[in-house]
């Protein structure tokens, strides 16, 4: 999905209209370009990639 957006925060919006989506982004850890980030304020530029990272079990 290609979106024109600033940060992460304007995702989680666009996100939140589908409702699959949103237990996902409540639980999910979120990368960008394969780093960790922990706020939704985290300014994006042209062709970063945003992954969700769901909660897994394991050991």
């Amino acid at each position: 999905m290609e979106l024109n957006i600033a940060n992460l925060n304007e995702l989680a919006v666009i996100l939140k209209d589908d409702k699959e989506m949103q237990e996902w982004l409540e639980n999910s850890a979120v990368a960008v370009n394969d780093t960790l980030v922990n706020s939704r304020d985290f300014a994006l530029k042209s062709g970063d990639k945003v992954s969700l990272l769901p909660p897994v079990c394991g050991g």
